[in-house]
């Protein structure tokens, strides 16, 4: 195909309807409590994920500090770099999703109270419900701060799927949860990352959804 005609097809490409405020509204609200209740299964089983969410569950495990101010503390910085490469907008929609997560994740153990949770169940369901609250949150030009920035920039910027790259930072901080953690408990928290990321990398594919 010549680059005329690539032209001429982008230019009649329909351009996507933009979400409305109370689909942006509820999106957020739906995804930030996906994701926070995905943390609560995660903390009560004793695994961690990736992420900036995987790595405040470290430092609570390690420190005995509370999860939510962890959440704000680690996932702050990252911030820095979703002003500067995705806009004031995306960022303003985050800190309100990391506020949000922070909260939440503080209410749900006292509002849903677990008990004694599986680690393998755990964390293979807190990640995959945590995997659909980040898709969502993604769908509607935002994240839960830290990692999913830096893979919304690279998929968007480099063409590499948000999931894979994900996956790659959070195989890091599994690393890291030899530290705090046995071996059977990271092996079972490098599973969880799995499959919240391959949620992500089937869910959000270059050029197949924007979130606007």
């Amino acid at each position: 195909m010549s680059a005329t005609l690539v032209a001429t097809a982008a230019r009649s490409a329909p351009t996507p309807p933009r979400h409305t405020l109370l689909e942006d509204a509820f999106g957020l609200l739906t995804g930030t409590l996906l994701t926070a209740f995905g943390l609560t299964l995660l903390h009560a089983g004793g695994a961690v994920t990736g992420g900036t969410a995987g790595l405040s569950l470290l430092l609570a495990y390690a420190t005995g500090f509370p999860l939510t101010a962890l959440l704000v503390v680690v996932g702050l910085p990252f911030l820095a770099l979703g002003v500067r490469r995705k806009g004031w907008a995306f960022t303003a929609r985050s800190v309100l999703c990391i506020a949000l997560v922070a909260v939440l994740s503080a209410v749900l153990p006292a509002a849903v109270p677990l008990g004694t949770v599986n680690p393998v169940a755990g964390a293979l369901l807190g990640n995959l419900v945590s995997g659909v609250g980040l898709l969502i949150l993604f769908r509607h030009d935002a994240s839960a701060g830290g990692f999913g920035i830096v893979a919304l920039i690279a998929q968007e910027s480099l063409g590499w799927r948000a999931g894979f790259v994900q996956l790659a930072l959070d195989a890091c901080v599994v690393l890291l949860a030899l530290a705090v953690l046995s071996p059977t408990g990271v092996a079972i928290s490098a599973a969880g990352a799995v499959v919240l990321n391959s949620v992500l990398a089937l869910n959000h594919r270059p050029g197949r959804y924007l979130g606007v």
